[in-house]
């Protein structure tokens, strides 16, 4: 199973770089427990980011304005 997840990961990574090349957000959805925190923590490990758990109602909180909210973080 985990040779599964490495390869999963390792395939969606050039794509959403290739997203985020394009616009100033994305956003990665998906079921529970199949590695989209695990990407998107790798991701942020490769380049400048800023990480949100929409779970989170600090999180949630935070994007009551999200223009707002990102133009403060540079997006």
């Amino acid at each position: 199973m985990q040779a599964e997840i490495g390869w999963v990961r390792r395939r969606l990574l050039e794509p959403i770089r290739e997203r985020l090349a394009q616009f100033p957000a994305v956003a990665l959805l998906g079921p529970r427990q199949v590695g989209k925190t695990s990407l998107a923590r790798e991701l942020a490990e490769q380049c400048p980011s800023v990480y949100l758990d929409l779970e989170a109602p600090a999180d949630r909180a935070r994007l009551t304005d999200p223009a707002l909210y990102l133009s403060a973080c540079g997006v």
